[in-house]
């Protein structure tokens, strides 16, 4: 954390966190610790002859015993399977190499540019508010691209640079779970949730997809765009201290004479030139061409995209949507290569893909004792057996219904400000919830929704976001003396803004029994 001056209650207390959380191993370590623990728990429970009594099931289930000889014969023989069949990796690692050629040949960016130029004076909180909340089909990478954007954008405009770089960067992290596109978030969490709903004995029917939450995202990316422009116009910006274009820290390294129209302070382009917007025009018009293939091919009567009796929802292309959207990505990305007029080796598809992979090398080993976690709970019986016994304690207390994905949205708040990988904090949190609130007539669906919103909340704020130390060191360029507890404060608002607005469309989804995504209910059929 850096420091500058005599630290503040907050500081003291965000530095209590933060050094709370580096104490915390890798994700990697943690989950082998989970794998001894689960193994030691097993061997526990059967020794006491602990068993599990399923809702119509004639006889209980005995928990069995990880470490003994027929569970080590279980965990080599499918530890291999394990890994290379777990649903979250192929589904991730095939979008990731569509949105790589995107991002490899500034398409991405350049289209984020085009929705940011010229937009007037009073609409730009909107906008980019709008942009931001959209973020997450980017990645992690929407962190990097969009708050330096919008800081350039709103200081072309005469409007606080940091009311950019603050506003998008809290509307991007915590409106992580919504907007109207699907990436590779959706793909890695339903490959988790369908894993986790599979703990549960006799859930086998239920199919999960990508897009299972995409109705709820999209309504979330359209409400919280207006709040985040008000917080960034009415809350955020009020409150900068004073700044003059073209005098003092206000300026960043690149202001002088040389800026000419279409430039931040800093010296970097916002504008689009006539090229790229030709490239992005006819990018654009490719992939529409070929969305517009796959919806025909989709309603046509005897379609092998709908459904053997007809039916549209649910259909074999709602259920391989992964495939199409990294094809999107790759067209778009070539395309925009090609026009624009990229040297052969700028516009390498082989080598964008490659390095696209080679980002995910961490992800992709922590999937590998993911699975194998995952595995041994679900032979041990262990995940049923605290399934039950979860669901039994909520139905004891009331906990049902509502209450109980208020309950999970604020576990996911208060872990998202810790563990911090999306992915990874679901994987931990999913073979427990997941099975217990099916198991109170939920489906997986409006669970995995109900995590993203605690999962996005609080992201903004939390000292484990490698990205909040990357605002604190781009803010400074405007205001050398901000402090991270200065930022944090700055950043607080859009927490509990966003989090009742949040919670108010799950209600609405909720109370008015709408379905969350495509062939997704709220409750279990």
């Amino acid at each position: 954390m850096l420091k500058t001056g005599q630290p503040t209650t907050l500081d003291r207390v965000l530095g209590g966190v933060e050094r709370l959380g580096n104490r915390l191993p890798s994700p990697f370590v943690m989950f082998v610790g989970l794998f001894v623990l689960i193994a030691l728990a097993s061997w526990l429970a059967a020794a006491l002859g602990a068993t599990v009594q399923l809702p119509g099931a004639a006889e209980a289930t005995p928990v069995k015993n990880v470490l003994s000889g027929e569970g080590l014969v279980e965990l080599l023989g499918s530890a291999v399977d394990n890994f290379v069949e777990f649903p979250a990796l192929g589904p991730v690692l095939t979008v990731v190499l569509g949105v790589g050629v995107a991002q490899g040949t500034g398409a991405l960016e350049a289209a984020v540019r085009l929705a940011f130029y010229r937009v007037p004076r009073s609409l730009v909180p909107y906008v980019v508010a709008f942009v931001a909340c959209q973020g997450h089909v980017m990645s992690d990478a929407s962190f990097l691209v969009i708050p330096p954007l919008a800081a350039l954008v709103f200081s072309a405009v005469g409007r606080h640079p940091l009311a950019g770089l603050i506003g998008a960067y809290a509307c991007t992290a915590t409106g992580y779970a919504g907007g109207l596109l699907l990436g590779t978030l959706d793909a890695s969490l339903a490959g988790i949730t369908e894993k986790a709903a599979a703990l549960l004995p006799g859930t086998d029917g239920y199919s999960t997809n990508i897009a299972m939450n995409y109705y709820f995202g999209a309504a979330a990316g359209l409400v919280l765009p207006i709040v985040g422009g008000l917080l960034i116009s009415r809350v955020l910006e009020p409150r900068l201290p004073a700044w003059r274009p073209g005098k003092g820290s206000g300026d960043g390294p690149g202001a002088g004479p040389g800026d000419g129209p279409g430039h931040g302070r800093d010296g970097a382009r916002v504008e689009v030139t006539p090229q790229e917007r030709r490239a992005l025009l006819v990018s654009g018009l490719v992939v529409a061409g070929f969305l517009a293939l796959v919806v025909v091919a989709w309603l046509i009567p005897g379609s092998p995209l709908r459904d053997p009796d007809g039916s549209l929802v649910p259909s074999p292309l709602l259920s391989n949507l992964v495939p199409i959207i990294a094809l999107v990505f790759f067209l778009f990305g070539y395309t925009y290569g090609r026009v624009i007029g990229l040297a052969k080796k700028d516009r390498d598809v082989y080598a964008m893909m490659t390095t696209a992979i080679k980002e995910m090398g961490g992800f992709i080993t922590l999937i590998f004792i993911v699975a194998q976690t995952l595995s041994v709970l679900s032979w041990s019986g262990l995940a049923t057996f605290l399934a039950v016994e979860l669901a039994d304690a909520a139905k004891a207390v009331g906990l049902v219904g509502f209450p109980a994905l208020v309950f999970l949205v604020l576990l996911s708040m208060v872990l998202n400000l810790v563990i911090t990988s999306g992915s990874g904090l679901w994987s931990l949190e999913s073979t427990v919830m997941v099975p217990a609130l099916m198991l109170l007539g939920l489906s997986p669906a409006i669970i995995q929704a109900t995590h993203r919103i605690g999962d996005s909340i609080t992201q903004a704020i939390s000292p484990m976001h490698i990205f909040l130390y990357f605002i604190l060191a781009a803010a400074q360029k405007y205001e050398p003396g901000l402090k991270l507890g200065t930022l944090v404060s700055r950043l607080l608002p859009f927490v509990p803004a966003f989090g009742l607005v949040w919670v108010g469309v799950l209600a609405v989804f909720y109370f008015v029994g709408l379905p969350v995504g495509p062939g997704a209910s709220i409750q279990l059929p």
